[in-house]
């Protein structure tokens, strides 16, 4: 068998509909778009036109809000940090940074910030410079002798914004 003797299953695949090609074949004239009018032409959008009647998407109320001041953050377990310290891929030396964890491969990119979580067991004595933590992640972690520095961000902390330094 060769490369070019190998074809698709029977049925798998259909032949397009050649629209426009004469009364003969069933989709010939109008090429099944109905006669004249806005939507027989082509490049037409009005998804929400109702016939100048205000549509309903406009007719119904807004609601809601987004802050334009709310942070991304990553939300990070303590038990997951643990699982890297044990798999050798966070130092136990060095502060845990944004930028440690994501070398570590336990978030994917900086976003805002980081926020520590006490979902999990520590053991292991670390340093900690998060943008927030929980009360439960700080206690855990000075439980085993760590410390937690939270940088309380005033502007988009890791966008180019302030950030205004607190020890908890």
């Amino acid at each position: 068998m060769k490369l070019n003797e190998i074809s698709d299953n029977p049925g798998a695949t259909k032949n397009r509909m050649r629209v426009g090609r004469g009364i003969g074949s069933g989709k010939g004239k109008t090429a099944g778009r109905g006669v004249k009018g806005q939507k027989a032409r082509t490049g037409v959008s009005i998804k929400g036109f109702e016939g100048g009647q205000m549509p309903l998407h406009r007719r119904l109320p807004k609601r809601g809000f987004n802050n334009l001041y709310a942070q991304d953050l990553n939300e990070v377990n303590l038990g997951r940090i643990q699982e890297a310290v044990d798999a050798g891929k966070l130092d136990k030396a060095a502060t845990v940074t944004i930028e440690s964890l994501v070398a570590a491969g336990i978030i994917a990119r900086p976003r805002d910030g980081v926020k520590l979580l006490g979902v999990g067991e520590l053991t292991a004595k670390l340093s900690f410079e998060v943008t927030r933590a929980s009360k439960s992640a700080i206690e855990a972690v000075e439980k085993v002798g760590g410390s937690v520095t939270v940088a309380f961000a005033t502007g988009v902390s890791h966008r180019g914004g302030s950030t205004a330094e607190a020890t908890a």
